[in-house]
């Protein structure tokens, strides 16, 4: 972590659901996210996060703090340690849900889901709310045929909103079930039994999505974000080469690229 103070042009407090989070622009237009504030949204300790930030050698490199001037949840103190936006969804998905609170655990999908969107609309798309301004609300209680189907268009997100919660429980649930036959399997692997790693068109697979996401992250951020994806995807699959990664967690590895790859995109991995 760089020992720089890094003073933000400026500060937006974005909403997210029922939360609001701090974000920040500096002069280059990087955009960076106090950590702390949604680890005490998100009910983790922030003693635990920092030290596994600072054990990772990408994130604990891009960590920096920042001064801001809004209240904060770190007790006021102006100076806070924040990561790169773009560098969010490698933290937040290292927090292993299976492993939280279970009243906190749909929070924190939500968070892995939805957050990095939310905050670069904020800053790229000039969005700091996805809730309606008061001139929208007057319209709709109009009763138009118009307002009629908004609403009913709303509502329809809003069932497939809970539809993809279920599915996400349901998928949690099951990973459970499995996880120790998938242990027992990925300890054979790393045994040595070669046939439990991925293939070579696996690995040119797994090659493809982490250059796509690169690209995008490195279109955002300007530098080289290789290193960085690589390293993310090591560190979450504990793994020192992508080609040691056990055949049983393939799937799992291209759906983690797939997610990160959409968030940015908005658009599925091309291949």
């Amino acid at each position: 972590m760089a020992d720089s103070m890094l003073i933000p042009i400026e500060e937006r407090e974005v909403t997210f659901y029922d939360d609001v989070i701090l974000a920040v622009k500096m002069e280059d237009e990087a955009v960076y996210v106090p950590v702390r504030p949604i680890c005490d949204l998100l009910g983790v300790s922030w003693n635990g996060q920092r030290e596994r930030i600072n054990r990772d050698a990408v994130l604990s490199d891009e960590m920096r703090f920042v001064r801001v001037t809004r209240a904060n949840s770190s007790g006021g103190n102006p100076n806070v340690l924040a990561l790169p936006l773009n560098m969010l969804h490698g933290w937040l998905f290292g927090i292993n849900a299976s492993r939280v609170k279970e009243e906190i655990r749909d929070k924190l999908i939500r968070y892995q889901r939805e957050c990095y969107n939310v905050l670069s609309e904020a800053f790229l798309a000039d969005k700091v709310t996805a809730r309606l301004d008061p001139d929208m609300e007057e319209l709709l209680n109009t009763n138009s045929p118009t307002a009629q189907a908004y609403k009913m268009i709303m509502a329809m997100a809003q069932m497939a909103r809970q539809q993809l919660l279920i599915e996400s429980r349901l998928e949690s649930a099951e990973t459970t079930i499995t996880g120790i036959d998938s242990r027992v399997q990925i300890l054979e692997a790393r045994g040595g039994d070669q046939s439990r790693q991925i293939d070579n068109a696996q690995a040119s697979r797994i090659s493809q999505a982490v250059k796509a996401i690169s690209i995008e992250l490195g279109k955002r951020s300007g530098r080289n974000e290789f290193g960085g994806v690589w390293g993310e995807l090591y560190r979450r699959f504990e793994i020192s080469g992508y080609r040691e990664l056990p055949a049983i967690q393939f799937e799992q590895a291209i759906h983690f690229l797939s997610d990160w790859y959409s968030s940015l995109t908005n658009t599925e991995l091309p291949f």
